[in-house]
C-alpha cells in the first residue's frame, strides 16, 4: 500500500493519521520531537497493525532536523538497499502559541513559523521532487478553518498553508501527484491542552472527533480534493468567513 511519513506522529491528529494509515496497511516514517514517546508508538504500531515504521526524531524548529527528514523524503528508492519512497506526506506538525504577538515572546512566534509554514515548504519540496519522478504520490498538509480569521500567528501560518497548497495542487495537475489541505474546526485532541488554551467556552456541538477529520481528509486524498473541510458545519462557516467583510472577521477576534 505504500509508505507514509507523518510528522507531529505522537499525539493529535498527527497519531490518529499514523493509526489510520497503519491500518491501511501503509508502511510509515514517524516525525516527532519526543524520541522517547516516538519510539512508543511506532513500537505500538508495529505489535497491532504488523506494519514496517521507522522511527524519525526530529524538531522541525531546527534546519538540520529539517534537512533531515527532507532527506528521507527525497528518496527515490531506485538503488539497490534503498528505503521505500514516500507515497504519501502528512505535514501535521504544529502548535498554537497562546500568546498576544505585541507582548509576547519572539522566539515562540519564530518557531510557530519555522515549524508551520518553513517546514512544510521545505519537506513538501523534497517529497514533490521524487514523486515527480516516480509519476505518483500525494501531500497532505493540515491547515485549519481558522485560516480564514484574523488569529494572530496560527491563524496566519495557516493561511499560508492553505494557499501555499492549493498553488501547489495548481502545478501539480496532470502529474499524478496531487496536493489536499485539511482545514478542521475544533477537533477533540490533547492539542489546546499542550498549548494551555482553556476551550471551556467552546459548545460541544462545534466539536469535531479526530478519527472522523483523518478519515474525510484520506479520502479527500484518495479522491484528489484540494480543500479538505470535515463536516457540514465547518464547510457552512467556512463559506460564510469567506463572504463577511473582514472588518466583520476582524471583530469577532480569536479563541484564548
Amino acid at each position: 500500500m505504500g509508505t507514509a511519513l507523518v510528522t507531529g506522529a505522537t499525539a493529535g491528529l498527527g497519531l490518529e493519521f499514523a493509526w489510520q494509515l497503519a491500518t491501511a496497511r501503509h508502511d510509515l516514517v514517524l516525525v516527532a520531537r519526543d524520541t522517547d514517546r516516538l519510539e512508543q508508538v511506532a513500537a505500538q504500531i508495529r505489535a497491532a497493525a504488523g506494519v514496517g515504521v521507522e522511527a524519525l526524531p526530529a524538531d522541525l524548529s531546527v534546519p538540520d532536523d529539517v534537512a533531515r527528514v527532507a532527506a528521507r523524503l527525497a528518496v527515490v528508492g531506485d538503488q539497490p538497499g534503498d528505503p521505500r519512497p514516500v507515497g504519501l506526506l502528512v505535514n501535521n506538525a504544529g502548535f498554537a502559541t497562546a500568546q498576544h504577538f505585541v507582548d509576547g515572546d519572539l522566539d515562540v512566534e519564530l518557531r510557530a513559523v519555522d515549524v508551520m509554514v518553513r517546514a512544510v515548504v521545505e519537506l513538501s519540496h523534497a517529497a514533490v521532487g521524487q514523486m515527480q519522478a516516480r509519476g505518483r504520490g500525494a501531500i497532505l498538509n493540515v491547515a485549519s478553518v481558522a485560516a480564514l480569521t484574523a488569529g494572530g500567528t496560527y491563524a496566519a501560518a495557516k493561511a499560508y498553508v492553505r494557499t501555499f497548497t492549493e498553488g501547489l495542487a495548481v502545478e501539480l495537475a496532470g502529474t499524478g501527484v496531487t496536493a489536499t489541505v485539511l482545514c478542521p474546526g475544533f477537533t477533540r485532541t490533547e492539542f489546546h491542552q499542550r498549548a494551555g488554551v482553556s476551550m471551556s467556552s467552546v459548545p460541544d456541538a462545534a466539536w469535531l472527533d479526530a478519527p472522523f477529520v483523518v478519515a474525510s481528509a484520506l479520502a479527500d486524498v484518495r479522491r484528489g480534493i484540494v480543500i479538505s473541510t470535515p463536516s457540514g458545519r465547518y464547510k457552512a462557516a467556512s463559506a460564510l468567513l469567506r463572504v463577511l467583510p473582514r472588518s466583520a472577521v476582524r471583530a469577532i477576534g480569536h479563541y484564548r
